[in-house]
């Protein structure tokens, strides 16, 4: 008999894709009128997971893995950790530099805009602090009355 805790801990975390040979049965049942509870029940697989099964079913007639959508990534996690790495060295590079070091060392040819895509999506910004100049008694008297610790005024 299982407790609790061990269908707690069988549930948790994400699951491994179910193969072709138990999405079979489930397209079987289904033909055979059975029930999306029964069809769960006798093949131990939860009802959301039957239920998404049968869907996709109906909908591409076929029960087999799609590709994933979209185009796939240009740099590699090697490559994203070797762009970090090359910005901490030294901020000042431009995108246009680092495209080029990036191509002389690990042969990853990209745009400059990739370059600052990926930065960007790193936490790296263009930016440059604004400048504050200190307050002279001029600017201080300008200010009505505020006081300032640099002048005391």
């Amino acid at each position: 008999m299982q407790t609790a805790s061990t269908n707690i801990g069988e549930r948790m975390g994400r699951s491994q894709e179910l193969s072709g040979s138990k999405r079979g049965p489930v397209i079987g049942g289904h033909l055979g009128n059975k029930s999306i509870r029964d069809i769960s029940w006798l093949l131990n697989i939860p009802r959301s997971t039957v239920s998404g099964i049968i869907t996709k079913w109906k909908q591409l007639g076929t029960t087999a893995t799609q590709p994933p959508s979209g185009r796939p990534r240009h740099m590699t996690g090697r490559g994203q950790r070797m762009l970090k790495r090359t910005v901490r060295r030294s901020r000042q590079l431009s995108a246009e530099t680092i495209a080029k070091d990036l191509q002389t060392w690990c042969g990853l040819q990209m745009s400059p805009t990739t370059v600052r895509r990926e930065l960007h999506g790193m936490g790296f910004h263009g930016r440059a602090a604004a400048s504050k100049p200190s307050i002279t008694k001029c600017n201080a008297k300008r200010c009505r009355g505020v006081k300032h610790a640099a002048t005391g005024l």
